[in-house]
């Protein structure tokens, strides 16, 4: 079935992609970004800027952010690198992964180009999967080294979710998982901690690196009766950022009372950047399910969904 490829208002293309069960998503070509992800019930589950700037070359912010060939400032590239900043084309040999042939899954890559590779001198083949099913949205990115020599990078996909109000002092949004784990605290100078607490809750601003993370991490909010799962692999790290009051308003794309209904858990490859040699890919996966739940009432047992415990 071909894709249904649609220009909407703001001028970009994008893949509508739907399932049977009446959850869909949206991706566009620019940054291969993930726009929208609806469940079965029309709810949007991932968070946009009111103040988004839909104008190349500025990056959205919003919805699902693929950060290559290096995450945040972990580097000499501007923020986040390029990958989402570019144009991506349809890939209609996704070899070695079988073609999709129906509209609940796309395909994009991204290749080098020579503005590219006069900020970073490395030719690559960027490949990104998208798929829509049944209460879950799956990314299969892949990197190949096109290049006659070997280069490193970071990665990340940079998890915009929509959450309850977090600015409540009875917030009932956390972060099941990444508990006596060490991170990097980005607003200590990358100072390494070990975490500490039996679960994250947010009280202000937030932005840290979890190191070698397990491979599901539950984000459970009370309030919307819903915990997102958030299951990767080839991708060690976890990112979680909410910026408080005071960086959003210093943020130009960004909503002043935005900070308060959106939380980024994001799956990444950090502190051990990847390594590849020429003609080398790597391949990271992340799954993104939607439970509905309570934490409180018992309905939802952390355990379980983290590691799998009857």
């Amino acid at each position: 079935m071909p894709l249904n490829i649609v220009h909407d208002a703001d001028g970009f293309p994008r893949v509508k992609l739907t399932e049977s069960g009446g959850s869909s998503a949206e991706v566009l070509l620019y940054g291969a970004q993930v726009v929208s992800w609806k469940n079965e019930r029309k709810e949007e589950l991932l968070f946009m800027s009111r103040k988004v700037i839909w104008k190349p070359p500025k990056a959205i912010r919003g919805g699902i952010t693929v950060c290559f060939p290096q995450f945040g400032n972990f580097g000499a590239l501007e923020q986040h690198g390029f990958a989402r900043n570019r144009l991506w084309s349809l890939d209609s040999c996704p070899s070695p992964l079988p073609p999709a042939n129906n509209q609940s899954t796309v395909d994009l890559i991204l290749k080098s180009t020579e503005e590219d590779l006069k900020m970073w001198p490395h030719r690559f083949e960027l490949r990104l999967r998208v798929s829509i099913g049944a209460g879950k949205l799956t990314l299969i990115p892949r990197v190949r080294n096109t290049d006659n020599k070997a280069f490193t990078f970071t990665f990340a996909l940079h998890n915009y979710l929509s959450v309850s109000d977090i600015s409540f002092i009875c917030s009932e949004v956390r972060v099941e998982g990444l508990e006596t784990l060490d991170y990097f605290d980005s607003l200590m100078q990358r100072k390494r901690f070990t975490e500490q607490a039996d679960a994250i809750t947010f009280e202000g601003e937030v932005d840290r690196v979890y190191l070698s993370t397990p491979t599901k991490i539950a984000i459970i909010d009370h309030e919307k009766k819903r915990t997102f799962v958030l299951r990767k692999e080839g991708l060690p790290d976890a990112v979680v950022w909410n910026p408080w009051d005071k960086k959003a308003k210093a943020l130009p794309d960004f909503g002043d009372e935005d900070y308060k209904t959106m939380l980024c858990v994001d799956s990444a490859a950090i502190e051990n950047p990847v390594v590849l040699k020429p003609l080398e890919e790597w391949k990271g996966q992340q799954e993104l399910s939607n439970v509905s739940s309570s934490y409180c009432s018992g309905q939802l047992d952390p355990l379980k969904v983290l590691y799998g415990f009857s």
